[in-house]
């Protein structure tokens, strides 16, 4: 019995070795044809992939340049802005209170809404008007502004202008929240100074 059962068993060791051969290049040849009929789109998509990364590598070399250039004028636009004087509240309700100053508000219409409060006797100077203001700002006394941007940016471009044309401007220290934290005196914008912006309702066209 035991010759035929070892006979038996080196049939199917060699009938799996040509079976497992016969897979292994059936796989192989598989691979091999995919490979070639979509070689080109594979290179189609390598090419493409290169292309676009070549492309997001200039807009962010962009991007980060007018970056830098924005910074550089910034600054250089806030360095003749240092020399612009900023005065304590304080200091700015007594000249007020004196007769020897007064106080503009350089806010823009946006910042404004329907409960808006302002410096307490300020007048408003539009701030992209500034250059049709001057006469009207050659009075003699000495001149304050304030506005609610980030290191009071408006008021000091303002000032730094109106000192170019000899008018003495100085900037509120703090704008009007300096001013509120001051515990000085405020009171209601005027209605007519207030711009609505458009209300969009649903359903309206």
């Amino acid at each position: 019995m035991a010759p035929p059962l070892a006979g038996s068993m080196n049939m199917r060791a060699s009938q799996f070795l040509r079976l497992d051969l016969i897979g292994a290049l059936l796989y192989t040849g598989s691979y091999l044809a995919v490979g070639f009929v979509f070689s080109g789109v594979l290179e189609a998509i390598t090419r493409g992939y290169h292309t676009f990364s070549r492309a997001l590598s200039w807009a962010l070399l962009a991007a980060v340049i007018a970056y830098l250039l924005t910074q550089a004028r910034m600054w250089r636009k806030s360095r003749a802005w240092r020399a612009v004087p900023f005065v304590e509240p304080a200091e700015v309700a007594r000249a007020v209170e004196s007769g020897e100053a007064v106080i503009y508000d350089a806010r823009s219409h946006n910042y404004y809404d329907r409960n808006a409060r302002r410096i307490r006797g300020s007048i408003r100077l539009d701030p992209n008007a500034v250059h049709q203001s001057v006469p009207a700002l050659s009075g003699g006394k000495a001149i304050y502004l304030y506005c609610t941007c980030v290191r009071q940016a408006t008021s000091a471009r303002i000032a730094h202008e109106l000192r170019k044309e000899g008018i003495p401007a100085s900037v509120i220290k703090g704008g009007l929240r300096g001013w509120k934290k001051a515990g000085l005196p405020l009171e209601p914008v005027p209605p007519q100074e207030i711009t609505d912006l458009p209300v969009f309702e649903a359903g309206r066209s």
